[in-house]
C-alpha cells in the first residue's frame, strides 16, 4: 500500500515527510489523514521530543491543494473539505512538542499555511512561498488569519489579493522564514534546531505552546466558520471549477508546445 507520509527518528526528533513528489507533495484527503495520524502519534510518543516536517524531493515542501481533487467539488463537499482542514490544522496546533518546517522548495497555499503553523521554518535561497488560491477561484480565509498577526494587515491583503509568491529573502525579511541556509543544509539545520528544542524543559515547552494556542484559539475558530461559508459560496457559484479547468487546459497546452 502506498504511503503518502514517511516517518523516521533522528535521535529525539521525529522527521515527517510529505511523500507525493510527483505532484510536488500536493495534498489530497488520504495524505491529509496520514499526516494527522503521524502528528498525533509523534505527540503521544514519549521518545519524541520534537518534530521536523518536510517534503520529499528537492522541488517542493508542498504545492498546496491537489486541484485534481477539488475541481469537481460542489458546495456541500467544499464545506466538508473545510472540516478536513480543521482536523489537520488542529493536529498541528495541538502539538505539545515543538515542530520545525524544513522548506526544501515551494510552499504554496495550504502547504504555506501549514508551514506557518509550525514553530520555526528553515529555508534556502530557492524557496518561494505564498498563497495563490485566488488564481484558482478559491477564497482565502485560514491563510489571512494565520498571516495577519505575523506580517500585518497590509502585507496580508497584498498576498491574498494578488496571489503572488515571495522569494526566500523577502519571506525571511518579514519573518515568515526563521533561518536561511544553503539548500543542502536545510534538513540538517532543521533537525539540529529541533534537537535543541527537544532538549529544553518539556513541561515549560508544553505550557508555552498551550499559551500560544489559547491566545490564537478565538481567531482560529472564527476563521473556520467563515471559511466554511466562503468555500460554500465559492463552489456554489461554480467559479473554482471553471478556473481549475482553465488551469489544466493551459498546462496541457504548454506541454504540447
Amino acid at each position: 500500500m502506498e504511503s503518502f507520509i514517511l516517518t523516521r527518528n533522528n535521535g529525539p526528533v521525529r522527521v515527517i515527510t510529505l511523500n507525493r513528489p510527483d505532484v510536488l507533495n500536493a495534498w489530497h484527503r488520504p495524505m491529509r489523514e496520514e499526516l494527522v495520524a503521524a502528528l498525533r502519534a509523534a505527540n503521544a510518543d514519549p521518545a519524541v521530543g520534537a518534530i521536523v516536517l518536510t517534503g520529499a524531493g528537492d522541488r517542493a515542501f508542498g504545492a498546496g491543494q491537489d486541484l485534481n481533487e477539488t475541481q469537481s467539488f460542489d458546495a456541500d463537499r467544499a464545506v466538508d473539505w473545510m472540516g478536513e482542514w480543521e482536523t489537520l490544522y488542529g493536529a498541528v496546533r495541538d502539538l505539545d512538542k515543538p515542530i520545525v518546517a524544513a522548506l526544501n522548495g515551494v510552499a504554496a497555499g495550504s502547504a504555506f499555511q501549514v508551514a506557518l503553523l509550525t514553530d520555526l521554518r528553515v529555508g534556502h535561497a530557492g524557496v518561494r512561498v505564498g498563497q495563490p488560491e485566488i488564481n484558482s477561484g478559491i477564497p482565502s480565509v485560514t491563510g489571512p488569519w494565520i498571516m495577519l498577526d505575523m506580517i500585518g494587515l497590509a502585507r496580508t491583503i497584498d498576498l491574498t489579493l494578488t496571489g503572488r509568491m515571495l522569494d526566500a529573502d523577502e519571506a525571511f525579511d518579514i519573518g515568515l522564514i526563521s533561518r536561511l541556509v544553503p539548500a543542502g543544509e536545510v534538513l540538517p539545520t532543521a533537525i539540529a534546531l529541533a534537537t535543541e528544542l527537544a532538549g529544553k524543559p518539556a513541561v515549560a515547552m508544553k505550557l508555552n505552546k498551550q499559551r500560544f494556542r489559547t491566545l490564537t484559539e478565538p481567531g482560529f475558530r472564527e476563521c473556520l466558520v467563515a471559511g466554511a461559508e466562503a468555500q460554500k459560496a465559492a463552489y456554489g457559484s461554480g467559479e473554482p471549477g471553471l478556473m481549475m479547468e482553465r488551469f489544466f487546459a493551459e498546462r496541457a497546452a504548454r506541454k504540447r508546445n
